[in-house]
């Protein structure tokens, strides 16, 4: 009988992917640009609350990198607005992960420094098992999607430094729990600032605002 090996395909992934990460991260630093992986679930508002947040980040300018599987729709309104946004598409992958940022990062010309927003896909599980060369992590979630979402989804939470939760001008009209979504999102992550947000109202927005503009020491 032959002998038998194991091999952890994803250990070694994971590896590849983390030294790119730390490159991009590295170049991103030198070039004064503090990045921020915006995470969330497909219809929670992520391209909204970046427009909302780069017309309130008055002073720094701002860039974007749009991660859709297909279409480049969000990519377009940004640019529409004067946003410098560079568009990736997976073509099915349910992530961004370095290699794509790498390249993104290496065709886009930062004039000036300031604050990359990297709109990762829609999706709670995959992009937050990859690093992506982000100095921080903001997670998105929503009042409509209910508040079970830290406990089915701990890795995202667990992981995000500063979470958004959005949409809150519709919380009277749902039976949205919030001491149940605290419960379980501060068992998981006793740190992270917790922003309520209305792309609708406007509420949340200069305090998230000044969360990234202190944490990019601007």
């Amino acid at each position: 009988m032959h002998d038998i090996r194991k091999i952890n395909v994803m250990e070694n992934i994971h590896d590849e992917n983390d030294h790119i990460a730390s490159h991009v991260r590295e170049d991103l630093t030198e070039k004064g640009i503090f990045a921020i992986n915006v995470m969330g679930a497909p219809g929670i508002g992520k391209t909204s609350a970046i427009k909302g947040l780069i017309e309130k980040l008055r002073g720094i300018t701002p860039y974007v990198i749009e991660g859709d599987i297909e279409s480049d729709i969000d990519a377009r309104a940004l640019r529409a607005l004067g946003v410098k946004t560079f568009q990736i598409n997976t073509f099915g992958a349910c992530h961004l992960d370095a290699p794509l940022v790498h390249n993104a990062v290496g065709n886009m010309e930062f004039d000036e420094k300031g604050v990359l927003f990297i709109e990762n896909i829609g999706n709670l599980v995959c992009p937050a098992e990859f690093s992506i060369g982000e100095h921080a992590l903001m997670l998105i979630c929503s009042v409509t999607e209910g508040s079970d979402k830290p406990y089915k989804y701990p890795l995202a939470f667990e992981k995000a430094d500063l979470i958004l939760l959005n949409k809150v001008d519709l919380a009277p009209h749902l039976d949205f729990d919030e001491a149940f979504f605290m419960k379980g999102l501060r068992a998981l992550n006793k740190d992270a600032p917790v922003i309520k947000l209305s792309a609708k109202t406007g509420e949340g927005f200069d305090e998230a605002a000044a969360w990234i503009a202190a944490r990019a020491g601007r």
